[in-house]
């Protein structure tokens, strides 16, 4: 047992007969009121994420919200994911820690970009951090003397590597149980449904509902998992060793793709259409993950299957070409098209990867047969580098958007690029303030096409207005920069259109390269002409009074055709036209016909 082979931070009091536990350390007395707990700390956890969370789509963007969403829900997992009876304490300053620093990269990633999701890349490396960080966490409370975290490198690897996989078993489990029980509510209410009682129906309908059931669903499920982590560490074993034996499989199969490689080359690897960058970056993950399962916690826990073995040789090994050929084609895509922040944080995982395969090589080289030996201190090391290294990089400290910005504009002046296939979606929406500022200074440009290019970019709404489909010229650019209202004929004479209607029309894109025209019909509804979409009809919802596109309009089937001319001067008009139509019992069936 653990508490046997290693040092105890908090030895048990001495009391009188204990009841049989289930906990995988003798030093974790039983929690029998552990999964109510842990239900309630997640059910009011998923209710104030709602709360927080609820607006409408059109609502003004609130940083703050969605930065205090980040910190209850990222405290109230890492918490019931990590807490223990003994020093529960670290487990709750630990959690409200990481959550107050999910919230500030939230709140910083929610105001970075133009309408820009608080999701970003930023976001996925703190949650990396958190993921790495929680088992080093439980492993230093198990059995360090004091908190002197600093010490991280000295814990015990057994433990550590446990804590990792009991944490993810724990977590997909958990998660497994939320959508069983979405599942089995939803045919309980279908059940009560058919005597015409309605509540648990009406219930699920509410999203405020659905946060707290899955909260209470994922607390529920890790309390009731970790009071039976004997169990879990049985499962454990099991999914490692289902794991250990696709090794063989994927250190065959790459022993065949390197050696391929030496008659094919790497050019190949260019033309494939996909990024092969990402894909040896998958493919080492995958690798490190079938090795850590054939050679286990420690030297008695390693697979004694010499086949085993020796493929976990080989994938320790095989990370190392497979992240050159991952620094070879981001390499390559840098050159072609410059950098960008997914292409800094691309290099940053190549990085990564290349540290994993020098540690592997490291390994082999100096214990050969008995590699693992050597191999689990290293990767002690690197998973806490991995885990301050994510942590300084989703904080706001080095802006990826601006260095970006740099080496696009001068792509740009230097003639690299041109103006019209340059990405001006990316600066205005993707490179945060800098690229803002770049495209305000392009659009002073003395170069007619590329200020017109910068306008444009500046004056749209989302980066879906700015498609290069329907933008060829310097003209085009310089139409789309107007205000919609310029870009909208209204017919009849005298006509005018609500504002929410440009709005609309502005959404849809449908006027953004050319003039279209809005025709006011008699009966309320907009007809809208445009060299894009043809014909739109547009209408007030009866019940919300919203103006939307009218998809239940009659239209005759006919060959339909942009107009080729300008709708600017063109004349436009509705005419009654007369059809034929079949009719069945009174009722139109088919469309009308000449």
């Amino acid at each position: 047992m653990w508490g046997m082979t290693e040092p105890s931070a908090t030895p048990p009091a001495p009391e009188s007969p204990r009841p049989v536990s289930a906990r995988l350390d003798d030093n974790d007395a039983p929690w029998p009121l552990r999964p109510w707990i842990m239900a309630a700390i997640c059910t009011v956890a998923g209710l104030v994420f709602h709360l927080l969370i609820d607006r409408s789509y059109d609502a003004p963007a609130a940083a703050w919200r969605d930065a205090l969403a980040a910190f209850v829900a990222i405290s109230a997992v890492v918490f019931v994911l990590g807490v223990e009876l003994r020093r529960w304490h670290w487990a709750a300053g630990f959690a409200v820690a990481w959550g107050a620093v999910m919230g500030l990269i939230t709140w910083h990633s929610a105001g970075y970009n133009l309408n820009g999701s608080p999701i970003e890349w930023p976001f996925w490396s703190g949650i990396l951090a958190v993921l790495v960080a929680t088992p080093l966490f439980q492993t230093r409370r198990d059995v360090a003397p004091d908190a002197r975290f600093w010490k991280l490198w000295q814990m015990p690897y057994a433990r550590l590597h446990s804590h990792a996989w009991t944490d993810a078993v724990i977590g997909a489990a958990s998660l497994a149980f939320v959508g069983v029980t979405f599942l089995l509510v939803m045919l309980i209410g279908e059940m009560f449904h058919l005597i015409g009682i309605d509540l648990i129906r009406d219930l699920l309908r509410g999203e405020w509902f659905g946060w707290m059931l899955a909260g209470a669903a994922f607390g529920g499920a890790v309390g009731l998992l970790r009071e039976r982590d004997k169990l879990v560490s049985t499962l454990q074993r099991l999914v490692m060793i289902v794991l250990a034996v696709l090794a063989p499989v994927l250190a065959a199969a790459l022993v065949l793709f390197l050696l391929s490689l030496i008659g094919t080359g790497l050019q190949k690897l260019w033309d494939a259409g996909f990024s092969t960058a990402a894909l040896m970056l998958g493919i080492s993950a995958f690798a490190v993950l079938l090795a850590n399962a054939v050679i286990g916690n420690g030297a008695e826990d390693r697979s004694a299957n010499r086949v085993l073995h020796a493929a976990a040789a080989v994938l320790a090994v095989a990370v190392l070409p497979l992240a050159i050929i991952a620094a070879v084609s981001m390499q390559v895509r840098i050159g072609q098209y410059g950098w960008t922040p997914e292409r800094i944080w691309g290099v940053i995982a190549v990085g990564i990867a290349l540290a994993y395969g020098i540690a592997g090589v490291i390994a082999l080289a100096r214990r050969r047969w008995d590699f693992d030996d050597a191999l689990r201190p290293l990767q002690q090391k690197l998973a806490i580098g991995l885990m301050l290294l994510a942590a300084f990089l989703a904080l706001p400290i080095l802006d990826f958007g601006a260095i970006s910005t740099r080496d696009q504009v001068a792509r740009l002046e230097s003639g690299a690029v041109k103006a019209e296939k340059f990405d001006w979606a990316a600066l205005a929406f993707d490179f945060g303030p800098s690229g803002r500022r770049a495209l305000k200074e392009l659009a002073g440009s003395p170069r007619a096409e590329r200020a017109n290019l910068a306008k444009w970019a500046l004056a749209a709404k989302n980066r879906w207005d700015l498609s290069t489909d329907s933008i060829r010229t310097p003209d085009e650019a310089r139409f789309a920069a107007k205000r919609i209202e310029e870009r909208v004929r209204v017919l009849p004479a005298g006509q005018t259109l609500p504002a929410e209607l440009y709005a609309l029309f502005d959404r849809r894109a449908s006027c953004r390269a050319s003039m279209c025209v809005a025709y006011v019909l008699a009966d309320g509804r907009i007809a809208q002409v445009s060299s894009i979409s043809d014909v739109r009809f547009f209408a007030r919802n009866a019940k919300s009074g919203e103006w939307e596109e009218d998809y239940g309009a009659v239209r005759v089937a006919q060959e339909r055709r942009a107009p080729s001319a300008d709708l600017e001067t063109a004349t436009v008009e509705v005419r009654p036209v007369t059809r034929r139509q079949v009719f069945v019992d009174g009722q139109p069936m088919g469309d009308a016909f000449e």
